[in-house]
């Protein structure tokens, strides 16, 4: 099942895609994570009641597609420099690809939905980058988890563009934070597929377009460390939960590493797609960032 957040009448709500046009939920839990830590249970009585649903559904052109996840209860995990290619060709990285994957997080501030418009300032950030990844939701928790059992442990995949700013990464002592955090930065989306939909998660095209140019345009057979070896990694001596999601990384292509560099700017629309998955369309809009927000101390 591919499962969206939706707004219908004002009011947000859980769906299920069906070819292009949305199944509205009723009686299922109120959002993606309960129907998530619900488990065989939820899922069984979502399939139930989309069988008995006689209506024509929402076409996805007329229902506005939210972050199909809207309640993180930790920061989004992430991978770094996951394709050999990426790591060869990005700025600042150690001598030799690393023997264990690099984890970083974002803060759930980030996101935005599949369509919304991505945050940009040029007083924050000179470097706006796009980063295409196939995104993991974990559906059972565990620690320490063994690599041949970790895909049991998915409960589904998205897509998401890991927006970044180069130049923050460089001038906060080297570490990522504050390059990777920008409020409304990150979409994600359109949908939640189901495990069983996708099978191989290592069989999965990525590609990134920018203003009709294909920037990225790589398979995640291409990953340095596959699903199942970043979720046991990740997960050694730290438990992992229904409802978190762990970000996969992104190929090669990223404007930061192109002669000369070409980065986002204002007006600028970026598609990210992935097989069985869908896209992401979202366009760069000048934000005030930098100002205090309001009922915030200055």
């Amino acid at each position: 099942m591919r499962f969206v957040t939706f707004v219908d009448n004002g009011v947000e709500r859980l769906g299920v895609l069906r070819g292009d046009r949305i199944i509205p939920l009723h009686e299922c839990p109120r959002d993606l994570v309960d129907v998530i830590c619900g488990g065989p249970q939820a899922l069984h009585a979502v399939r139930a009641e989309v069988a008995a649903y006689r209506g024509l559904g929402i076409p996805m052109a007329e229902g506005h597609l939210l972050a199909p996840i809207r309640r993180f209860r930790r920061d989004i995990l992430c991978t770094g420099w996951n394709y050999a290619d990426h790591f060869a060709e990005s700025r600042g990285q150690p001598a030799a690809p690393p023997a264990h994957p690099t984890f970083f997080t974002k803060g759930p501030d980030t996101v935005i939905g599949p369509h919304d418009d991505i945050a940009f300032d040029p007083k924050v950030s000179a470097k706006w980058d796009y980063e295409a990844e196939l995104a993991v939701v974990i559906g059972r928790a565990g620690r320490s988890i063994p690599r041949a059992v970790a895909l049991d442990h998915v409960w589904g995949y998205t897509l998401a563009n890991d927006v970044s700013q180069r130049d923050l990464q460089q001038v906060h002592g080297g570490q990522w934070l504050k390059g990777k955090n920008i409020d409304a930065t990150m979409p994600i989306g359109p949908c939640v597929v189901t495990a069983d939909q996708i099978g191989d998660p290592q069989n999965i095209q990525l590609r990134c377009v920018v203003n009709g140019e294909v920037r990225q345009d790589a398979s995640t057979r291409q990953m340095a460390f596959d699903v199942a070896t970043l979720i046991s990694e990740l997960s050694f001596g730290m438990t992992l939960r229904p409802g978190d999601l762990l970000l996969t990384g992104t190929p090669a292509g990223v404007g930061n590493a192109r002669e000369p560099q070409v980065f986002l700017r204002d007006g600028d629309e970026v598609v990210v797609r992935g097989d069985r998955i869908g896209e992401l369309r979202n366009r760069v809009v000048h934000w005030d960032l930098a100002t205090p927000s309001k009922g915030e101390a200055s």
